[in-house]
C-alpha cells in the first residue's frame, strides 16, 4: 500500500492533480490515470507472447527483434490519446515516467525484460528537445530502469533532422519520412548484446526501424521493443 505523506495530502488541496484520460480529479494514492481508468485501460497483453504477436510481426524481416510490446492500444481523439498529448506537447514528462514504471512492473510479471543490458530511448533532434525541455522516450525509460535496474544509454543514437509528425502519414510516407534523420552517435560496448527500443507510440514501426537500424550495425546486436501506446488496426 502506497504511504501518501500530509504535505502530499496538502498539496493536492492546493492544487488537485486530474486523471489524464477522464479529468477526473484524482486522490492522494493515485497517479497520472485514476483507478478506474487504469481498470479500463485497453491493455495490449503482448507481453505474455512478446515474440509472436502482432507488433513483433511489424518488425520481422526489418530488425533482429526479440520481444515486442506496448501497455495499451492507441487510437487517435481518444482518452488513451490524451495520454500521449499530455505527455508529448503540454509539459508533463511525469506521465512518461509513471506510466513507464507501470509497464515496467506489468511486463516483468511475463519476463519480458530477461537477458536486456540496456535501454535506448529514440533520440530528439537538439532543437526539439530544446523547445520541449525533455525527450518523452527517456522519460519513459527512466520509469522502465528505476524498476527493472536497466541502464539507460541516451547517447547511443542521435536524431539529425526532425521531418515533422507522424501523425497524418501513410505507411510508406512513414518509412520515408525518417529513413535518413538517424545516425550512430558513439560505438557500441561490447558488454551491450541485447537492447530495449523505447518510444511513445509505434503505428508502423517506421521510426523504431529507423533508429535501430543504427545500432544492429554492430554485430550480434539483439533488438527488443517498448512503447507505452499501440495503434489498433
Amino acid at each position: 500500500m502506497k504511504i501518501v505523506s500530509f504535505w502530499h495530502r496538502v498539496l493536492d488541496l492546493i492544487s488537485p492533480r486530474i486523471c489524464v484520460m477522464c479529468g477526473r480529479r484524482l486522490s492522494a494514492t493515485e497517479e497520472v490515470i485514476c483507478n478506474k481508468c487504469n481498470f479500463h485501460l485497453p491493455r495490449t497483453g503482448l507481453a505474455k507472447d512478446a515474440y509472436n504477436n502482432v507488433m513483433a510481426k511489424l518488425f520481422w524481416g526489418r530488425l533482429p527483434v526479440e520481444h515486442a510490446s506496448a501497455l495499451f492500444y492507441y487510437e487517435g481523439h481518444s482518452e488513451t490519446a490524451n495520454i500521449i498529448y499530455q505527455l508529448k506537447y503540454k509539459g508533463h514528462p511525469e506521465i512518461g515516467y509513471i506510466m513507464g514504471r507501470m509497464a515496467a512492473k506489468e511486463f516483468m510479471c511475463d519476463d519480458f525484460f530477461d537477458g536486456i543490458d540496456g535501454i535506448v530511448p529514440v533520440p530528439l533532434t537538439k532543437d526539439r528537445f530544446k523547445a520541449r525541455g525533455y525527450n518523452q522516450s527517456e522519460e519513459i525509460a527512466k520509469g522502465i530502469s528505476e524498476i527493472t535496474g536497466l541502464p539507460i544509454y541516451n547517447d547511443l543514437v542521435k536524431r539529425t533532422v526532425f521531418q515533422g509528425s507522424q501523425t497524418r502519414k501513410s505507411r510508406w510516407e512513414r518509412n520515408d519520412n525518417v529513413e535518413h534523420v538517424f545516425t550512430a552517435n558513439k560505438p557500441i560496448p561490447a558488454r551491450l548484446k541485447h537492447l530495449l527500443v523505447v518510444d511513445d507510440v509505434v503505428t508502423t514501426g517506421a521510426t523504431i526501424v529507423a533508429c535501430s537500424s543504427k545500432l544492429v550495425q554492430s554485430d550480434d546486436i539483439k533488438i527488443s521493443v517498448l512503447s507505452l501506446g499501440l495503434t489498433k488496426r
